[in-house]
């Protein structure tokens, strides 16, 4: 298949291009290093420094014999995107090419600016280069569970039967997202949900939980082909940081009283839920949602199971409760469907302990390159 990959540099793109054209797909990918730019104007740059996507292409296609086309420029340009989407002609475009970053959205009116005008801008431009150039093409968009927020009621997947006055109807399932990041991917939903109706587009959502790993079946050929991998407030994940704390001899903070419940993934599942996406394309003038995770805890289940896994590597682990920098309910109820990508036949991979030790020791590597400064909290939703 031919495939387009916008943001094919950051943790997931990159990850997801080295899969494909390893699979003999003919993978094309866009990036203009806004991930990396804004790591840098936050010093929160990943802890093992990653080969520009330059020298990523050349060391891969050197590396297994296939070819990673690759172009630098910023998707917001629409006039560049729809000169590529005609001249590729893609048959699946996959989209990660948003400000990713929750607490980034948080800091103040630029980034906040920002985070709107790319993530919107991206999603827009992308309907309208399928819609002149790509008709029959599947986008599939990666969203968010952070979404759904936390609902006093089960979350289904994507969308919700409502009974009203003895009437019936469905509708996409309610969304509060709990930051301006998690509400410019709302945004995205109900802008695709309005084109798949009138200009019969076929979409995949994908709603994905926070994502762990370091490596993928190509960067075991080598470590230079690892995916980009940040542990600091802005850009990190609670499971990147409570890692990197872990080895760094640092408590872990957890945000309040650490009842907050997420649905986690392993990287290699995220490859398998966008190629299971991919490879069963929906009809035209369709929107279909599925639930990209395969299992949930709260913070206080992942801290535990963090200072278990040091444990057995004799790494003493502290826990620490500190003042939660978010405005989120610390405690609450949380059930969210998830049996989409199972019944596409996903085979999960589960956090276990031997996966969490597996991850330590790799940073246990690069201990020297930890700055302490980073992994505590440097923006508020309350200033």
């Amino acid at each position: 298949m031919r495939i387009l990959i916008l943001g094919g540099d950051g943790y997931l793109g990159w990850p997801t291009a080295m899969a494909f054209a390893n699979e003999g797909h003919d993978v094309c990918v866009v990036d203009n290093y806004l991930r990396r730019n804004l790591a840098r104007e936050t010093n929160s740059e990943a802890l093992m420094s990653c080969p520009n996507l330059h020298e990523r292409v050349g060391l891969f296609n050197a590396t297994f014999g296939r070819k990673i086309d690759y172009h630098i420029f910023d998707c917001t340009d629409f006039a560049r995107l729809e000169s590529l989407v005609a001249a590729f002609a893609p048959e699946t475009i996959i989209h990660y090419a948003e400000q990713p970053s929750a607490p980034y959205s948080m800091i103040g009116f630029p980034e906040a600016q920002r985070t709107l005008n790319n993530n919107l801008g991206v999603t827009f431009n992308a309907i309208w280069a399928i819609i002149r150039h790509a008709p029959d093409c599947h986008l599939v968009k990666l969203g968010t569970m952070g979404e759904y927020g936390t609902p006093n009621i089960d979350i289904e997947e994507g969308w919700l039967d409502v009974s009203h006055n003895g009437r019936r109807h469905k509708f996409l399932y309610p969304r509060q997202a709990g930051s301006l990041y998690h509400t410019t991917k709302v945004l995205d939903t109900d802008l695709l949900w309005f084109y798949v109706r009138t200009y019969g587009l076929r979409v995949t959502d994908l709603m994905q939980g926070p994502v762990y790993g370091l490596d993928t079946n190509e960067s075991a050929a080598d470590k230079r082909l690892a995916p980009s991998f940040h542990y600091d407030d802005i850009f990190g994940t609670v499971v990147n940081r409570f890692l990197v704390q872990a080895v760094a001899g640092i408590p872990l903070t957890v945000y309040g009283r650490g009842g907050q419940t997420r649905g986690y993934l392993n990287l290699l599942d995220t490859l398998q839920c966008v190629e299971l996406a991919m490879k069963s394309p929906v009809e035209r003038g369709e929107l279909r949602i599925l639930n990209q995770f395969t299992e949930q805890f709260t913070v206080n289940e992942l801290a535990q199971r963090v200072r278990d896994a040091g444990k057995r590597l004799g790494i003493e682990v502290r826990i620490e409760s500190i003042e939660n920098p978010r405005k989120e309910l610390e405690e609450h109820y949380y059930n969210a469907r998830h049996s989409g990508l199972l019944e596409l036949r996903l085979k999960p991979h589960f956090m276990t302990e031997e996966v969490l030790e597996k991850m330590l020791s790799r940073i246990m590597e690069c201990r020297d390159a930890i700055d302490p400064k980073k992994v505590m909290p440097r923006v508020s939703w309350r200033s």
